[in-house]
Protein backbone atom coordinates (compact mmCIF):
# COMPACT_ATOMS: atom_id res chain seq x y z
CA UNK A 1 0.00 0.00 0.00
CA UNK A 2 1.27 3.48 -0.89
CA UNK A 3 1.56 5.86 2.07
CA UNK A 4 -0.63 8.96 2.09
CA UNK A 5 1.92 11.74 1.81
CA UNK A 6 -0.68 14.13 0.39
CA UNK A 7 -4.26 14.51 1.65
CA UNK A 8 -7.06 17.08 1.70
CA UNK A 9 -8.72 18.86 4.63
CA UNK A 10 -11.04 21.88 4.59
CA UNK A 11 -10.26 22.60 0.95
CA UNK A 12 -6.50 22.68 1.49
CA UNK A 13 -3.75 20.28 0.44
CA UNK A 14 -1.77 18.80 3.32
CA UNK A 15 1.61 17.08 3.22
CA UNK A 16 2.45 14.29 5.68
CA UNK A 17 6.24 13.85 5.93
CA UNK A 18 6.95 11.74 9.01
CA UNK A 19 5.71 9.84 12.06
CA UNK A 20 8.49 11.32 14.21
CA UNK A 21 7.84 14.11 16.70
CA UNK A 22 9.63 15.70 19.65
CA UNK A 23 6.33 16.10 21.51
CA UNK A 24 3.78 13.61 22.80
CA UNK A 25 0.86 16.01 23.19
CA UNK A 26 -1.93 14.75 25.42
CA UNK A 27 -4.59 15.82 22.90
CA UNK A 28 -2.84 14.59 19.74
CA UNK A 29 -5.27 13.14 17.21
CA UNK A 30 -2.84 10.38 16.23
CA UNK A 31 -3.43 8.75 19.62
CA UNK A 32 -7.14 8.66 18.87
CA UNK A 33 -7.30 7.34 15.31
CA UNK A 34 -5.15 6.33 12.33
CA UNK A 35 -6.70 8.65 9.79
CA UNK A 36 -7.76 12.22 9.06
CA UNK A 37 -10.95 12.47 6.97
CA UNK A 38 -10.34 8.92 5.76
CA UNK A 39 -6.67 9.31 4.84
CA UNK A 40 -4.52 6.96 6.92
CA UNK A 41 -1.53 9.02 8.05
CA UNK A 42 0.64 6.53 9.94
CA UNK A 43 3.48 5.92 7.51
CA UNK A 44 4.76 2.43 6.79
CA UNK A 45 7.92 3.99 5.34
CA UNK A 46 9.17 6.90 7.45
CA UNK A 47 12.06 7.65 5.10
CA UNK A 48 10.02 9.95 2.88
CA UNK A 49 11.83 11.46 -0.10
CA UNK A 50 10.90 14.71 -1.81
CA UNK A 51 10.40 12.80 -5.07
CA UNK A 52 7.74 10.64 -3.36
CA UNK A 53 5.80 13.72 -2.29
CA UNK A 54 6.18 15.43 -5.64
CA UNK A 55 4.90 12.32 -7.41
CA UNK A 56 1.70 12.43 -5.34
CA UNK A 57 1.34 16.19 -5.83
CA UNK A 58 1.61 15.75 -9.59
CA UNK A 59 -1.35 13.36 -9.51
CA UNK A 60 -3.59 15.98 -7.93
CA UNK A 61 -2.08 19.13 -9.45
CA UNK A 62 -5.41 20.20 -10.99
CA UNK A 63 -7.04 20.14 -7.54
CA UNK A 64 -4.17 21.39 -5.39
CA UNK A 65 -6.01 24.56 -4.34
CA UNK A 66 -4.57 27.82 -3.05
CA UNK A 67 -2.70 26.63 0.06
CA UNK A 68 -0.39 23.73 0.87
CA UNK A 69 0.19 22.87 4.53
CA UNK A 70 3.00 20.73 5.90
CA UNK A 71 1.17 18.91 8.66
CA UNK A 72 0.64 15.21 9.34
CA UNK A 73 1.12 12.74 12.18
CA UNK A 74 4.63 13.96 12.99
CA UNK A 75 6.71 17.14 13.12
CA UNK A 76 7.34 18.20 9.49
CA UNK A 77 10.51 20.19 10.23
CA UNK A 78 12.25 17.03 11.42
CA UNK A 79 12.42 16.32 7.68
CA UNK A 80 13.90 19.72 6.94
CA UNK A 81 15.72 18.93 3.68
CA UNK A 82 12.73 17.10 2.23
CA UNK A 83 10.41 19.94 3.22
CA UNK A 84 12.69 22.51 1.60
CA UNK A 85 12.94 20.54 -1.64
CA UNK A 86 9.18 20.06 -1.87
CA UNK A 87 8.62 23.75 -1.10
CA UNK A 88 10.98 24.74 -3.92
CA UNK A 89 9.07 22.48 -6.31
CA UNK A 90 5.76 24.08 -5.28
CA UNK A 91 7.12 27.62 -5.60
CA UNK A 92 8.59 26.82 -9.03
CA UNK A 93 5.47 25.12 -10.38
CA UNK A 94 2.54 26.78 -8.58
CA UNK A 95 3.40 30.46 -8.22
CA UNK A 96 0.02 31.45 -6.76
CA UNK A 97 -0.01 28.84 -3.97
CA UNK A 98 0.85 29.78 -0.40
CA UNK A 99 2.80 27.37 1.80
CA UNK A 100 2.29 26.96 5.55
CA UNK A 101 4.05 24.82 8.13
CA UNK A 102 2.27 23.60 11.27
CA UNK A 103 5.07 22.98 13.75
CA UNK A 104 5.98 22.62 17.42
CA UNK A 105 8.87 25.04 16.92
CA UNK A 106 11.66 22.75 18.12
CA UNK A 107 13.59 22.38 14.85
CA UNK A 108 16.35 24.89 15.57
CA UNK A 109 17.09 23.09 18.85
CA UNK A 110 17.07 19.68 17.18
CA UNK A 111 19.44 20.71 14.38
CA UNK A 112 21.44 23.17 16.52
CA UNK A 113 21.19 25.89 13.89
CA UNK A 114 18.90 28.69 12.75
CA UNK A 115 16.35 26.76 10.73
CA UNK A 116 14.19 29.85 10.14
CA UNK A 117 16.79 31.47 7.86
CA UNK A 118 16.58 28.39 5.61
CA UNK A 119 12.81 28.75 5.28
CA UNK A 120 12.75 32.36 4.10
CA UNK A 121 11.46 32.52 0.54
CA UNK A 122 10.22 28.93 0.66
CA UNK A 123 7.21 29.32 2.95
CA UNK A 124 4.65 32.04 3.51
CA UNK A 125 3.32 31.32 6.97
CA UNK A 126 3.88 29.21 10.04
CA UNK A 127 1.56 28.03 12.80
CA UNK A 128 3.42 27.16 16.01
CA UNK A 129 1.95 25.23 18.95
CA UNK A 130 2.22 27.47 22.01
CA UNK A 131 -0.04 25.10 23.97
CA UNK A 132 0.19 26.86 27.36
CA UNK A 133 0.99 30.08 29.20
CA UNK A 134 3.98 28.74 31.13
CA UNK A 135 6.68 26.09 30.92
CA UNK A 136 5.31 23.85 33.65
CA UNK A 137 1.93 23.54 32.01
CA UNK A 138 3.49 23.24 28.55
CA UNK A 139 5.57 20.27 29.69
CA UNK A 140 2.48 18.63 31.15
CA UNK A 141 0.47 19.11 27.96
CA UNK A 142 3.10 18.66 25.24
CA UNK A 143 5.38 16.19 27.06
CA UNK A 144 8.42 17.27 24.99
CA UNK A 145 11.39 15.01 24.43
CA UNK A 146 13.92 17.86 24.47
CA UNK A 147 15.07 20.08 27.33
CA UNK A 148 13.91 23.72 27.45
CA UNK A 149 11.40 23.02 24.68
CA UNK A 150 9.08 25.86 25.75
CA UNK A 151 11.90 28.41 25.48
CA UNK A 152 13.09 27.05 22.12
CA UNK A 153 9.55 27.18 20.76
CA UNK A 154 9.13 30.84 21.67
CA UNK A 155 12.55 31.74 20.29
CA UNK A 156 11.62 30.00 17.04
CA UNK A 157 8.44 32.09 16.87
CA UNK A 158 10.41 35.30 17.42
CA UNK A 159 12.82 34.40 14.63
CA UNK A 160 9.92 33.73 12.27
CA UNK A 161 8.44 37.15 13.05
CA UNK A 162 11.83 38.82 12.58
CA UNK A 163 12.26 37.02 9.24
CA UNK A 164 8.96 38.39 7.94
CA UNK A 165 7.14 35.05 7.97
CA UNK A 166 3.42 35.32 8.77
CA UNK A 167 3.45 33.78 12.26
CA UNK A 168 0.61 32.40 14.38
CA UNK A 169 0.85 30.83 17.83
CA UNK A 170 -1.93 28.42 18.73
CA UNK A 171 -3.43 26.71 21.75
CA UNK A 172 -6.00 23.94 22.07
CA UNK A 173 -8.84 24.78 24.43
CA UNK A 174 -11.65 22.59 25.70
CA UNK A 175 -9.53 19.48 26.30
CA UNK A 176 -10.65 18.12 29.71
CA UNK A 177 -7.14 17.72 31.16
CA UNK A 178 -5.71 21.03 29.89
CA UNK A 179 -6.74 24.17 31.76
CA UNK A 180 -5.08 26.81 29.60
CA UNK A 181 -5.23 30.52 30.44
CA UNK A 182 -6.29 31.99 27.11
CA UNK A 183 -5.74 35.63 28.09
CA UNK A 184 -2.15 35.00 29.21
CA UNK A 185 -1.46 33.09 26.00
CA UNK A 186 -2.75 36.01 23.96
CA UNK A 187 -0.37 38.33 25.82
CA UNK A 188 2.58 36.05 25.04
CA UNK A 189 1.67 36.15 21.35
CA UNK A 190 1.43 39.94 21.44
CA UNK A 191 4.84 40.22 23.10
CA UNK A 192 6.37 38.08 20.35
CA UNK A 193 4.55 39.94 17.58
CA UNK A 194 2.65 36.87 16.39
CA UNK A 195 -1.01 36.26 15.69
CA UNK A 196 -3.05 34.16 18.11
CA UNK A 197 -5.31 31.21 17.38
CA UNK A 198 -7.50 29.36 19.88
CA UNK A 199 -8.35 25.95 18.42
CA UNK A 200 -11.27 24.09 19.96
CA UNK A 201 -10.46 20.48 20.79
CA UNK A 202 -12.23 18.01 18.50
CA UNK A 203 -13.07 14.98 20.62
CA UNK A 204 -12.96 12.36 17.85
CA UNK A 205 -10.57 14.15 15.52
CA UNK A 206 -11.33 15.09 11.92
Amino acid sequence: MVDNLVYFLDGKTYINLTNACTNRCTFCVRDIKEDVVGAKLWLENDNVKASDVIEQLEKIRENIGKEVVFCGYGEPLLRLDTLKEVSRYIKDNFSDIEIRINTNGHASAVFNKDVVSELVGLIDSVSISLNAENEEKYNKIARPGIKDAYLYMQNFARRCVEAGIDTTLSIVSGYPQCDVDVEKCEKICASIGAKFRNREWIEKGY
